[in-house]
């Protein structure tokens, strides 16, 4: 599978609320390989703190560890470097700029430095702006033009991404899914009289 159909892949998870076995084991390779890496290779440090912080928000910490302690930021930025085309990388950034033009022009400062109420305050802005580009979305369109849509908004982007890093990671699946991909019990060889009366036979 090449890069572009797996964009494809996780576009058209993006409609739907199921990860497929064969993406959930591409973002675990993604994690491995984030994890090898000493340093993030597209985002700056500003770049990296505002994704920590945005998907902090998204999958904050509770009864399980949130999107940092997943380092989903980490994940996110091997995305943008080695799977993403130019524009859409380009797209991405140029996201992360308008939301500290936003909190410049509200609060007069970034966005990392804004209390967490600011913060939220302004990712409920863009998540608001994405349902109404959703609510624009036609039964009979296309999904590939249904994505084509969302994605031009740069919060559509960050929470797929988002989800798909924190889903994928250790943290996510095993704590938050519990995600077995061995089944830890597999009767195949029990006797027939054993199974359940209701089964079909």
């Amino acid at each position: 599978m090449n890069r572009r159909e797996v964009l494809r892949l996780l576009a058209a998870t993006a409609i739907s609320s199921t990860i497929p076995s064969e993406l959930f084991a591409l973002g675990r390779e993604a994690h491995s390989q984030a994890e090898n890496r000493s340093s993030v290779r597209t985002l700056n440090k500003h770049q990296d703190a505002m994704v920590a912080t945005i998907s902090e928000l998204i999958i904050p910490s509770t009864e399980t560890p949130g999107a940092k302690a997943a380092r989903v930021n980490e994940f996110i930025d091997l995305i943008l470097t080695e799977w993403y085309e130019d524009a859409e990388r380009a797209r991405f950034l140029a996201g992360l700029a308008d939301v500290d033009a936003r909190t410049q022009s509200l609060f007069s400062k970034n966005f990392i430095d804004c209390t967490e109420k600011q913060q939220v305050s302004i990712l409920t802005s863009l998540d608001q702006e994405v349902e109404s580009a959703r609510e624009s979305v036609t039964p009979s369109m296309l999904t590939r033009d249904k994505v084509e849509l969302l994605e031009k908004h740069f919060f559509y982007m960050m929470k797929r991404l988002t989800l798909f890093g924190y889903y994928t990671s250790q943290i996510g699946s095993d704590q938050e899914l519990h995600y077995e991909v061995i089944p830890t019990e597999h009767a195949g060889c029990a006797p027939v009289s054993e199974a359940p009366e209701n089964s079909e036979r």
